[in-house]
C-alpha cells in the first residue's frame, strides 16, 4: 500500500510549483519514504526537508524518526527517497517541507501500518 500526500501551499508563490510526500510499506519493519518539489520554473534553489514520523495506536501526537533533506541548484525539481528498516507495532507517515526559492510550503501523508 502507498499514500501521497500533496502540499497545502500555504506561502506558495511565484517559483513553486507543488510538492508532494509519498510513503509506502514495502512488507514486514520495510517503508520506502520521501517526497518532491517541483518548482514553478528553474530556480537558484530547490529544497526538499523529509521527515518520518511515528505513533502508536494510543498515542496523541507523532514524534520524529529520521529526517533529511536535499536541495539542488540551478534547476526545478528536487526528490529525495530512501528504504527505512523500521520498528514494527507503529504508524508511520511522511512529513516534507518544499522550498523554492523563498517560496515555502509542506505536505504529509497518512498513517500507514507497519507489523
Amino acid at each position: 500500500s502507498e499514500l501521497v500526500g500533496y502540499d497545502t501551499k500555504m506561502t506558495r508563490g511565484v517559483d513553486l510549483l507543488t510538492g508532494y510526500s509519498k510513503i509506502t510499506k514495502l512488507g514486514k519493519g520495510k517503508i520506502y519514504a520521501g517526497g518532491t518539489t517541483v518548482a514553478a520554473h528553474e530556480v537558484k534553489s530547490v529544497q526538499i526537508a523529509v521527515i518520518v514520523e511515528r505513533a502508536k495506536e494510543e498515542d496523541e501526537e507523532w514524534s520524529t524518526y529520521d529526517g533529511w533533506q536535499k536541495e539542488n541548484l540551478n534547476t526545478d525539481r528536487v526528490a529525495s527517497n530512501r528504504t527505512l528498516y523500521v520498528d514494527g507495532g507503529y504508524y508511520y507517515r511522511v512529513r516534507c517541507k518544499h522550498a523554492a526559492n523563498s517560496d515555502v510550503s509542506s505536505s504529509f501523508t497518512g498513517g500507514i501500518y507497519v507489523e
